[in-house]
C-alpha cells in the first residue's frame, strides 16, 4: 500500500471513477476532480444524490457504471470501503485510491489480498503536482 511505483501508476489513468463527488464547488471531492478532469482525466461521479457533476452523468454506484474505470477514487468515510471493495472485487476493478484523511487499513488489506492496488490517505492531486 502506497508504494511509490503503485502512485505513479495509478496516476498513469484514463478514467477516473470518483465515488462521493460532491456538486458543492467548495468540497474536496469537488475541486481535486476538477483539477484531475483539467490535467486531462475522465472523470465519472458516483453519487446517487446528484445528477450530473462537472458536466458528466452520475452514478448510483460503481455497478452502474457503462464502462470499468481504470481508478476508483474515494471521497466517502472509512467504514464504506469494505462495500466499495466488495464491489470492486465483484466487477474486476483493480485499482483503489481512497482520499486523505480516510484510513481503513482491514479494508486495504482484504482489497490487496484479492488483487486490487490501493493508495490509502493520500490526496490524488497532491500527488498529481509532486510527480509531475
Amino acid at each position: 500500500m502506497n508504494e511509490p511505483e503503485v502512485i505513479r501508476a495509478m496516476l498513469g489513468a484514463k478514467t477516473i471513477a470518483v465515488v462521493g463527488l460532491s456538486a458543492d464547488a467548495e468540497k474536496p471531492s469537488h475541486y481535486v476532480s476538477e483539477y484531475m478532469q483539467r490535467h486531462g482525466y475522465r472523470i465519472v461521479p458516483v453519487n446517487p444524490s446528484v445528477e450530473t457533476v462537472l458536466g458528466e452523468k452520475s452514478y448510483k454506484s460503481l455497478s452502474d457504471l457503462p464502462e470499468k474505470p481504470d481508478l476508483v477514487n474515494v471521497f466517502r468515510g472509512a467504514a464504506v470501503i469494505p462495500r466499495i471493495v466488495e464491489e470492486m472485487e465483484s466487477l474486476g476493478l483493480c485499482n483503489l485510491w481512497v482520499q486523505l484523511g480516510i484510513i481503513n487499513v482491514e479494508a486495504a488489506e482484504k482489497a490487496e489480498a484479492s488483487g486490487i492496488r490501493v493508495v490509502m490517505d493520500h490526496c490524488i492531486m497532491v500527488e498529481h503536482r509532486r510527480m509531475s
